[in-house]
Parts: C-alpha cells; sequence; structure tokens
C-alpha cells in the first residue's frame, strides 16, 4: 500500500492532465462541455476513476460519455507521460451525479420555501386557542391565605435539628 497524500497528488495531476487532454487534443465532435470535477485513485495506484460533468441534456451526455471511452487510450497515454509514475493507472470514466443532487436539493428547499410561506399565511389571522400568557400568576387575593403562613414559623427556630441549633457556652468537651 502507498501513502494516501501520494495517492491524493496523483489524483490531482491525473485530473489537471486528464482536463488540459480534452480541452487542447481531443477534437471528437461528439464530446460535448465536459467538466473534469473530482478523480480518485486506488491505493495501489492502479486504477483512477475520473468523475466528469457535461453541460447539455441525455443525448449530449451519452454521447460525450462515447467520446470518453474512446479516447481513453490517448488519455491514459498522456496521463503516462506527465506524470511519470512506473505504472500507469487505468483510467474509468463515471458521471458525476453531482449536478443532479444538486437539483434535487434545490427543488426540496424550493418545496420547504413554500411549505413555510403558507404556514406564515396561517399564523397572520391565528388566534390563541387559550389566553395569550398561559403562564398562572398570583392573584392578590393569595396574599392572605393561610400557606403563606405556614412558612413563617421556619425562623422561631422551632423543628430545627441539634446541629443547627446555635451554640451557648464555652469550650467545655460535651459528653
Amino acid at each position: 500500500m502507498t501513502d494516501t497524500a501520494r495517492a491524493r497528488k496523483l489524483a490531482d495531476r491525473i485530473r489537471v492532465v486528464v482536463a488540459e487532454t480534452l480541452q487542447r487534443r481531443i477534437k471528437d465532435p461528439r464530446l460535448g462541455y465536459v467538466t473534469i470535477t473530482d478523480t480518485r485513485v486506488t491505493g495501489d495506484l492502479r486504477e483512477a476513476t475520473v468523475f466528469y460533468t457535461v453541460y447539455g441534456d441525455d443525448e449530449e451526455r451519452a454521447a460525450s460519455a462515447a467520446a470518453l471511452e474512446s479516447a481513453k487510450g490517448v488519455l491514459r497515454s498522456e496521463v503516462g507521460r506527465q506524470t511519470g509514475v512506473r505504472f500507469t493507472p487505468t483510467l474509468a470514466f463515471v458521471a458525476d451525479a453531482l449536478p443532479d443532487n444538486a437539483r434535487t436539493i434545490d427543488d426540496l428547499l424550493a418545496k420547504a420555501r413554500a411549505a413555510d410561506e403558507e404556514v406564515r399565511k396561517v399564523a397572520t389571522d391565528a388566534q390563541y386557542a387559550g389566553d395569550a400568557d398561559p403562564y398562572r400568576k398570583p392573584s392578590e387575593d393569595d396574599e392572605g391565605d393561610e400557606d403563606a403562613d405556614a412558612f413563617d414559623g421556619a425562623d422561631t427556630g422551632e423543628g430545627r435539628n441539634a446541629e443547627d441549633a446555635p451554640r451557648t457556652g464555652g469550650d467545655e468537651p460535651t459528653a
């Protein structure tokens, strides 16, 4: 196994080499607006997966996939020449699902915004089910209650433990 940092550096270099070669050397008319988004190399540096996106409809995506597959040999030889590794990794092209995932997330966010707006419209005309302030507050009638007077006996010392009682006397030992 090799170092993951080395595999990451090789993947970055392969991404750049493939993108430049597609732009400058490959003249296939089927190749549309292809963007190389990511490249991953296995730990043994034998296989590289190149992720790409194509701007356009399904026909252009299929045509670009066929063009990339036919240019695989030229791209691999260019990668081997520019990277200088002992074994040039085999290339596998995979259409990146990132734009589809982003589109799905955007659709879900739009639905959530619409639902929030609907809740906001309903809430503007809404009224409380009970009182506006659901918490009870002591009324003025509660001040003269017996319960309030029950706590006044605490200052008299009744019900205290012997430990809590104030000590009187000197330094005499207790038995």
